[in-house]
């Protein structure tokens, strides 16, 4: 696998010279949370939820405690827990219970992106089959029907597409960063 640079953006790759890349500090971290945060807002993700994705996906191993993410993104645990609610809900994030512990901790799912969209499927499929029941109810040669059936021809396209493109997905992946995917460095 070759060597990444920091022009990567990968804090878990190695830089060109092939030493550890250096932990950015608190104000650059905070930085690339709130610039990810606001490119998902735009995608339409809730801000919290979104900051609180970024504060995942920057962290060293991915997961953190509900503390953990309040002190670093300066919000109440109330606010961390709807956003992980919503991570959670949407598959981008797992709860699991802190080894020793009866504090849960929010660990980003293995296969988030992949996850997410797979998990859009269902939603997919409930939304083809109420535009089907709408056409029915309207009678297939009306225009508000021809514009449902339109959108009900794009849906069925996407599940047919995202099934080859997420396939083609898995074995790019496994080129790239081998059968197990990235790993987090050791924080040692």
């Amino acid at each position: 696998m070759p060597q990444a640079d920091r022009a990567t953006g990968d804090p878990n790759e190695a830089t060109r010279d092939g030493g550890p890349a250096a932990a950015p500090d608190e104000e650059r971290l905070s930085l690339f949370v709130e610039r990810f945060a606001a490119d998902m807002v735009e995608a339409g993700m809730p801000r919290m939820a979104a900051r609180v994705f970024g504060a995942l996906l920057s962290s060293p191993e991915g997961v953190l405690t509900s503390a953990q993410l309040s002190e670093q993104l300066r919000i109440s645990p109330a606010a961390v827990s709807g956003a992980i609610g919503y991570l959670v809900g949407i598959t981008l994030v797992r709860r699991e219970r802190e080894p020793g512990s009866r504090r849960d901790r929010y660990r980003l799912h293995p296969d988030q992106w992949y996850e997410a969209l797979t998990s859009r499927d269902a939603r997919l499929v409930r939304w083809s089959d109420t535009l089907r029941d709408g056409i029915a109810m309207l009678g297939p040669g009306t225009p508000p029907a021809r514009r449902m059936a339109e959108t009900l021809e794009f849906f069925d396209f996407m599940r047919r597409e995202m099934e080859s493109l997420l396939s083609r997905w898995r074995a790019h992946r496994e080129e790239v960063f081998g059968p197990a995917g990235p790993r987090p460095t050791d924080s040692a």
